[in-house]
């Protein structure tokens, strides 16, 4: 189950759902890239730039589920995994999504074999998100064919 789990994961850093948090304000002076923020400063962190960062990533713009994985293929968290916002105002439901989220996940795939409609071929559709406040897929169909 660690290779499912960190394609989960890996689904969530690379789908980024929501690419800006909600508004925060710094609880302290900070220096940032030599710019001084002082404290009550409104900020809105963007997620994406955490999500995507070569620093942390080995193939950031490329779907990886071996960036949760380590040498011996088991789980690793990642400190820049944050697809449900940062700092003290985390989504509460992160833990409940997380677990929905696997569940849902290995019930569909145990239960279906997934397939594009017939005449349709993969390079026809498009997955790119239709930005906004989310990242939303656009339309396209799927065969969910029961196993």
């Amino acid at each position: 189950m660690p290779y499912t789990n960190a394609v989960l994961h890996e689904i969530q850093r690379f789908a980024n759902v929501v690419p800006m948090n909600l508004l925060h304000q710094t609880k302290s002076d900070i220096d940032f890239k030599g710019y001084r923020i002082p404290k009550g400063t409104p900020v809105i962190p963007l997620l994406t730039s955490v999500l995507f960062d070569k620093n942390h990533w080995e193939t950031p713009h490329k779907f990886n589920p071996q960036h949760f994985l380590d040498a011996h293929g088991k789980f690793v968290k990642r400190e820049a995994f944050m697809p449900f916002s940062a700092g003290r105002r985390v989504c509460l439901g992160e833990t409940l999504a997380k677990m929905e989220l696997f569940l849902f996940f290995t019930l569909v795939l145990q239960k279906f074999k997934f397939s594009l409609p017939p005449g349709v071929r993969a390079e026809h559709v498009d997955l790119s998100p239709t930005p906004g406040i989310t990242n939303a897929p656009k339309p396209f169909k799927l065969c969910a064919i029961r196993q």
